[in-house]
């Protein structure tokens, strides 16, 4: 395993202008990985990246950030076009940078609508599959994959648990495809998180580890023993990523309803969420 850290828990937009500090701060933290959440490509400098990963030992995940206008899925041809640039130069970022996958909801924009015309949200879905399997032909060619994330259904009406995921595996049939999974999604939508794991079994490309309030893993209702059982039934080695967003970063505190404070500090989501995950046999 590798464990990880999302630049959410601390800054949005991330700027490697102003960012560039957070690599070791996730480094003192005892992480192997920083998550850096890529709002803006224009605000993202990647020599710089590759100096701070050099300095620090830091490996880095591209995280995808899929808001409005920026939607494979979606009606509007305009809003198409800009997720597939956006998730090439993703493509290319995480090649540069050594990142194993890009992540993230491929599939959709976060936030969007519900659409009540069956038809319409057919046609959603088709241009998801047409455009998924695109971009994974893009990414083989880097050998990157893609790891897409089901949503609860207050941010997605498209992909909310591992079935469904699995239908979208199946139809855009792409091997590099697979699924990013977030306790804190699968604690709202799946009847059984551990089952759901190991429905998803080897297609499991990311994962995060996230309390049912977004606070510091191990102080909510997340079984966590269950989960990391199931985690390491499916033989997964990969990435452990705790994400968190807190009303210190006001914009993303509004855009996922943070109200209130749910933990000591930024600080104490990601190294005590760490501490935490890693006193379970196996995930150490």
């Amino acid at each position: 395993m590798r464990f990880g850290a999302n630049t959410f828990i601390w800054r949005s937009p991330f700027k490697t202008k102003t960012d560039l500090d957070l690599f070791q701060k996730v480094k003192n933290l005892g992480f192997d990985l920083i998550e850096i959440a890529i709002e803006d490509p224009a605000l993202i400098d990647l020599d710089q990246i590759e100096r701070a990963q050099e300095e620090t030992g830091l490996g880095v995940v591209t995280g995808g950030v899929y808001g409005p206008g920026r939607n494979i899925s979606s009606l509007d041809i305009e809003e198409r076009e800009a997720a597939r640039e956006y998730l090439m130069w993703m493509v290319n970022a995480a090649q540069r940078l050594g990142s194993d996958v890009v992540n993230g909801p491929l599939y959709s924009a976060v936030g969007k609508p519900h659409l009540d015309d069956p038809a319409d949200q057919q046609q959603e879905w088709d241009y998801a599959v047409s455009g998924l399997r695109e971009i994974c032909a893009y990414a083989a060619d880097r050998d990157v994959r893609l790891a897409f994330e089901p949503l609860n259904r207050f941010e997605t009406d498209l992909i909310n648990v591992v079935d469904q995921g699995l239908k979208l595996i199946d139809e855009v049939g792409a091997p590099n495809l697979g699924f990013h999974l977030d306790t804190f999604h699968m604690h709202l939508e799946e009847k059984d998180s551990a089952a759901a794991i190991r429905k998803a079994g080897d297609r499991i490309f990311h994962f995060h580890a996230c309390e049912n309030d977004r606070g510091v893993p191990g102080t909510g209702q997340v079984r966590w023993s269950e989960v990391f059982e199931a985690l390491l039934a499916t033989g997964y080695d990969g990435n452990v990523v705790i994400e968190s967003f807190t009303p210190e970063v006001k914009s993303i505190a509004r855009a996922v309803c943070i109200w209130r404070e749910i933990a000591p500090s930024q600080d104490a989501i990601a190294g005590d969420g760490l501490k935490f995950i890693k006193t379970f046999p196996g995930m150490a």
